[in-house]
């Protein structure tokens, strides 16, 4: 069986609204929109999520409604929460990350001389051939 979204529950085979479960959601975007974290919005509203979670949860298109799920968030909602997201994202600099040099400081390139010794335990061998690594640089 597939996972139920929070909000919902199954009541003789079909997807019914979750009443003080919604009533969180709702509360959760509410407060994430005041400007309080994705964390710190689902603790005011008494969900106890971790932050990835609660952006999952608060992204979910079911919300919508579906021909399963009943609707329980407005399409412009999620639109603000997508908004909001990105806006957030691009006021900390999280937008973009690939074209960021990365520190070329740390060699890549490695020789080692060939192993002239051989030990029975094979964590000795393996401390013996890391010793033998030299960077190129």
């Amino acid at each position: 069986m597939a996972h139920i979204p929070l909000g919902y529950k199954i009541v003789d085979g079909c997807a019914v609204v979750d009443e003080p479960t919604v009533e969180q959601i709702k509360n959760t975007y509410k407060y994430y929109f005041e400007g309080k974290s994705l964390i710190n919005a689902a603790k005011e509203a008494g969900l106890c999520m971790k932050p990835a979670s609660v952006k999952r949860m608060l992204s979910n298109k079911k919300y919508l409604g579906t021909d399963y799920y009943p609707q329980i968030i407005d399409k412009e909602t999620i639109e603000k929460f997508e908004k909001e997201m990105t806006r957030r994202a691009d006021a900390l600099g999280r937008l973009n990350r690939k074209g960021i040099e990365r520190n070329s400081t740390v060699p890549t390139v490695f020789h080692f001389q060939p192993a002239e010794l051989t030990f029975a335990d094979p964590f000795e061998q393996a401390s013996y051939i890391y010793s033998l690594i030299e960077s190129e640089e």
